[in-house]
């Protein structure tokens, strides 16, 4: 049996002011490595960065916590350039 694993990139951006959670997400794509996961810890949902994501090629799973924040989970779902 064959064992895929993903590298996954921790990012905490919880309380910070807008614009900056966006921008740190951002500056944190650009550098992540192939086939690496962005874990992001925020204070609230980031809907203008789906777009973003979406456009860059960008898949994204975002999950509540209790203490009424939100898990981020960003991965490359096809290659940078294309």
């Amino acid at each position: 049996m064959t064992s895929h694993h993903t590298l996954s990139v921790c990012l905490d951006v919880s309380g910070l002011l807008p614009p900056e959670p966006m921008e740190q997400i951002l500056d944190a794509l650009a550098a992540l490595p192939p086939r690496a996961s962005l874990q992001v810890r925020i204070d609230r949902e980031p809907f203008p960065l789906y777009r973003i994501l979406e456009r860059d090629g960008y898949d994204h799973r975002i999950a509540p916590r209790d203490d009424g924040g939100y898990d981020l989970t960003i991965r490359a779902v096809r290659c940078k350039g294309n």
